[in-house]
């Protein structure tokens, strides 16, 4: 697999292990280039069965996945293309997380920077995650944009932490830390940050090594919970909210204020609350 068949992605290869870093700066916004570099990454690995287990990190060590391109309200049709034969229900930016939930390998998240919005719904999505202790944030900030979470955030959290937790998350919009997330299971753990390279490689390393149909008799016997419903009812819920004034005057006054630049990133949550006082 070459290194240049991406251009937002970095991706090698090592003993059934396929690394991912994830670069698209300034901030590894979520937008139409990553998303479909995402995308097609994971359903050409689909039918790979010399892939074990996909790494997912990041070139950024601030920045994970800030959240999804908030330019998105000056180019409502920028992710059109992407819907092309998604599956009926859910929109483009649940089809990727559901892609991400039913991969055949084993997908870990190396969490050593923020991801808010899309990109903490993408570590929700992913089957296992680790998450640095004093670098590592998670929050769905979409409340503070006069929207809810439309990518699975609803659904992916509440399934792995419990409705009042996730209520907590997406109405209260606050950055958890690595050691909270741990605590609600928004992760599977938190490690030292000098510890995250160690912990996670020699987790893939045992998987990648297992016998032969070990990982796919696993994943049968644990799959991924049915959300089809919840994924449809959170459709319609963002798409409620996301047609409305506030929304787009919250969302254009992000953009204005510095969300999306390195700067504004790394208070969005109190940058955001400025314009809702």
């Amino acid at each position: 697999m070459s290194h240049d068949a991406y251009a937002t992605l970095r991706v090698s290869r090592e003993a059934g292990i396929v690394r991912v870093t994830l670069d698209n700066p300034p901030v590894n916004v979520l937008d139409v280039a990553l998303m479909t570099d995402l995308r097609r990454l994971l359903a050409t690995l689909r039918d790979d069965d010399s892939a074990r287990v996909i790494v997912f990190g990041s070139a950024d060590p601030d920045f994970f996945i800030a959240h999804v391109d908030m330019s998105l309200v000056d180019t409502p049709a920028a992710f059109d293309g992407l819907a092309a034969g998604i599956t009926s229900g859910v929109n483009v930016f649940q089809a990727l997380g559901e892609l991400l939930r039913h991969q055949p390998q084993v997908t870990i998240v190396k969490l050593a920077g923020l991801a808010r919005g899309g990109g903490a719904e993408f570590v929700a999505a992913a089957d296992l995650t680790f998450a640095a202790i004093g670098r590592a944030g998670l929050g769905q900030i979409e409340a503070l944009m006069g929207i809810v979470p439309g990518g699975g955030g609803t659904q992916y959290l509440a399934n792995r932490a419990g409705r009042h937790r996730a209520l907590e998350a997406v109405l209260g919009a606050e950055l958890f830390d690595a050691e909270t997330a741990e605590r609600y299971g928004w992760v599977n753990r938190a490690v030292p940050a000098g510890e995250l390279d160690e912990v996670v490689d020699r987790l893939a390393r045992t998987i990648a090594a297992l016998p032969e149909g070990v990982i796919a008799a696993a994943k049968r016997a644990l799959p991924p919970e049915d959300l089809s419903a919840g994924l449809q009812r959170e459709n319609d819920a963002w798409a409620s909210q996301f047609v409305r004034p506030a929304a787009e005057k919250l969302i254009r006054g992000g953009l204005a204020h510095g969300a999306q630049t390195r700067e504004g990133e790394r208070d969005l949550e109190g940058l955001l609350r400025g314009l809702n006082g």
